[in-house]
């Protein structure tokens, strides 16, 4: 049977490297070089490294695909606007790699080393964006609901490795003598004003909120229709990224101030379902919906750096 062109790029060993290409030209448009944006680039890399290790460690497709990663990829460049941010460029590779540790604990109540370890990344990535420390207590319902992996060991485990970055932080900041800075560091997440207040992003921001939301919804509904040819476990992975999902859409509705690092959160959990669609659907509609895809996120890219360029 001949395969679509669709499903021939999906099972190309050339497309994350292209699609690598392409992301490093859009970082190169969007003014790496002009701006010294090192940090933040190599952050995006190790991101990008590390979704492909999540995809190669989980086997998330059933195939071999590189489509998850390539998602990413150009997901994160369609927000070009958010390369600027160091704190949201720093949290991300960490968050990537709480979820692929946290992933190798699935049906383990007694992996309290590597629960510890994940939480230890967590804590790392709450030193850079204090605000996901919200997304503790979802992480611990999720580790009971979907990995099946919550005890009070694993429990315990959690809450010593979330602690351990700061009880080095709280060394140095005594060394320094500089308590104050500590305290400073927590105070925002006593702040919600403004409430939903989501009119107050520009009209770029909402288009990538729009643009994720609607892929977010095609692999959601494609993997919902299929999830019966995935194992138990991985339909477990792809739930944890729908639930991620949907709290992060929810947090990004109440919390819009937070738009930097939520978005980046949300790339991390929809490009999963978005190559599950990609890579293993194989129809004449899901050929041209893919097409559409690419040209879309290909045509808000380029508005994106228009726009971002006519600011700088």
């Amino acid at each position: 049977m001949k395969k679509l062109l669709q499903n021939r790029i999906a099972e190309s060993k050339l497309a994350l490297p292209v699609t690598s290409l392409c992301a490093a030209g859009v970082w190169l448009l969007c003014g790496l070089l002009t701006h010294q944006w090192w940090i933040q680039f190599a952050c995006f890399v190790v991101s990008a490294y590390l979704m492909v290790e999540l995809n190669n460690i989980n086997a998330l497709t059933r195939i071999y695909s590189r489509m998850i990663s390539c998602a990413f990829l150009v997901m994160s460049c369609m927000a070009c606007f958010l390369f600027p941010s160091l704190r949201g460029a720093v949290m991300q590779p960490f968050f990537i790699g709480v979820v692929i540790l946290l992933f190798m604990t699935y049906q383990d109540k007694q992996a309290s080393g590597m629960t510890y370890y994940a939480f230890v990344l967590f804590g790392i990535a709450s030193m850079a964006v204090v605000h996901i420390l919200f997304f503790l207590p979802i992480l611990w319902v999720l580790m009971f609901a979907q990995l099946q992996s919550l005890s009070w060991r694993t429990w315990s485990a959690s809450l010593l490795g979330l602690l351990t970055p700061y009880w080095f932080a709280v060394i140095w900041f005594l060394w320094q003598g500089d308590v104050m800075s500590l305290i400073n560091h927590f105070s925002p997440l006593m702040v919600f004003s403004p409430i939903g207040n989501v009119t107050q992003l520009p009209f770029q921001h909402l288009l990538v909120v729009a643009t994720t939301l609607i892929l977010f919804m095609i692999g959601t509904i494609h993997f919902i229709r299929k999830h019966s040819d995935d194992k138990i476990r991985i339909r477990q992975f792809y739930y944890f990224f729908i639930w991620m999902t949907l709290v992060t859409m929810v947090f990004l509705v109440l919390q819009p101030q937070h738009y930097d690092a939520l978005m980046r959160l949300l790339f991390v959990f929809t490009a999963p379902l978005l190559g599950h669609f990609l890579a293993l659907t194989s129809t004449k509609m899901t050929n041209v919906a893919f097409f559409v895809i690419i040209i879309g996120i290909l045509l808000l890219t380029g508005y994106n750096l228009w726009a971002f360029s006519s600011i700088s």
